[in-house]
């Protein structure tokens, strides 16, 4: 897709507002399973990270499990996890889209902003809302810094970036795939669970099952011309 003719159509209008979770939706990885892979703790993290996506765990409490497992680890870490992550497919088109339609492209991660700002940087993204991780001495303390990401927090910001950007909820979209998504993804306009969780498929009002955010852009343009 060029980007000339990359605007996406709602009712009427381009997209105002387009809002993205990260891990697992705009990029291929679970960044905290990276990081603890480093660690010696992969599949401790993992089995955690995936009970709090299928929304079995209070996300808050099992961020905070997960981030102190990784205590003492050096932050240099960071650095090689970063280079690790793979943009998912069809992001840098959906991105561009609605950039070139005039509309305003934002990340809510329950991931980490070291991880996150430097990639949305490169696309022209500067909405970025994710977890800090403090360290001391060049070391991971175990402990997030800042306001913790958690469902509330999604849904919280999603709403304030359409107050302050005077959105038309038709024209918003929010895209997810896991329950600590639901609250933003019912907040939008359109809710899209992108090779989602059952709970946040059963939230949403579409689901993508092929790993390719170009489908977005279709089913975007379809209700468009419904």
């Amino acid at each position: 897709m060029n980007d000339s003719d990359s605007a996406i159509p709602m009712p009427g209008n381009a997209i105002q507002l387009l809002v993205m979770d990260v891990d697992s939706t705009f990029i291929n990885e679970e960044v905290i399973d990276l990081i603890a892979v480093h660690a010696e703790v992969g599949a401790q993290v993992a089995d955690i990270t995936e009970r709090a996506m299928t929304g079995q765990l209070d996300f808050a409490a099992s961020l905070a499990e997960r981030v102190a497992l990784l205590k003492g680890l050096p932050v240099s870490v960071l650095h090689e996890v970063r280079a690790q992550i793979t943009l998912t497919e069809g992001a840098r088109e959906l991105v561009a889209a609605v950039q070139s339609g005039g509309g305003v492209v934002a990340l809510i991660s329950g991931g980490f902003t070291p991880i996150i700002e430097p990639v949305a940087e490169t696309m022209g993204i500067t909405e970025v809302y994710a977890n800090g991780l403090d360290s001391d001495d060049g070391l991971l303390t175990g402990i997030t810094s800042g306001r913790v990401i958690d469902p509330s927090a999604k849904a919280e910001i999603f709403a304030q970036l359409s107050s302050k950007y005077g959105c038309d909820r038709a024209r918003t979209v929010a895209i997810g795939d896991g329950a600590n998504d639901i609250g933003m993804i019912q907040a939008a306009g359109l809710g899209v669970a992108f090779c989602a969780k059952p709970a946040l498929v059963a939230a949403a009002d579409v689901s993508v099952t092929n790993r390719d955010l170009r489908e977005v852009l279709t089913l975007i343009e379809a209700r468009a011309h419904v």
